[in-house]
């Protein structure tokens, strides 16, 4: 499974305790760095500059190393079946390799913001997609014009689920930062996760 970061970039301890989880239900787990090198964005950071901050790592502009991944998956590590799972950038990433990507067997989209344009809805891999409905950054009616359109022109497997109460990257909080409210919503994702890629894998 590679696991595709958010904007902390992939040294967050969010991310990689994701990466944990897929490892101990029996997946090997790689988390590259597909900001090569360059500076995530960082908390302290002011969000008038986030554009600009963007402009060198748009999660559409990945196919180089995308590909160079999968090379190394191949080649080094004798990888046959090829999975996918972002978070917020990781998850607009994850839903275009679902668009390129034939041999990608399965994918999981946390939480990535919807695009509307008419290349977006033609996946080549069976992808779930999860959304919180207190999301700040992606307004509810964007996934649901993102599942209908989905509905007229996919032709694989898909399912978009939107998590009641929930806000932007509630799925990739570590333990101690769940509060009792939101676990079974948090447990739920997570096991809705784990059997797509079983499904699939």
């Amino acid at each position: 499974i590679i696991v595709i970061q958010d904007i902390y970039g992939w040294q967050l301890p969010n991310t990689r305790y994701m990466a944990d989880m897929l490892s101990a239900n029996g997946y090997i787990a790689i988390c590259p760095d597909f900001f090569v090198g360059k500076e995530p964005w960082s908390p302290s950071q002011d969000w008038s500059t986030f554009q600009q901050w963007l402009e060198d790592k748009k999660p559409t502009d990945i196919k180089k190393e995308v590909d160079v991944v999968l090379k190394y998956l191949k080649e080094q590590c004798g990888a046959k079946d090829i999975g996918v799972v972002g978070f917020c950038w990781g998850g607009v990433a994850t839903h275009y390799i679902a668009l390129q990507y034939q041999e990608i067997k399965a994918g999981v989209s946390f939480y990535g913001i919807v695009r509307e344009r008419e290349d977006r809805f033609d996946l080549k891999s069976p992808t779930f997609f999860i959304f919180a409905e207190n999301d700040a950054v992606i307004p509810l009616d964007q996934v649901t014009v993102l599942e209908k359109r989905l509905k007229e022109k996919c032709t694989v497997d898909f399912q978009v689920k939107i998590f009641p109460n929930q806000t932007h990257g509630f799925v990739h909080r570590k333990r101690e930062d769940i509060n009792p409210d939101d676990k079974p919503y948090i447990e739920e994702a997570r096991t809705d996760m784990i059997n797509w890629l079983n499904k699939y894998m």
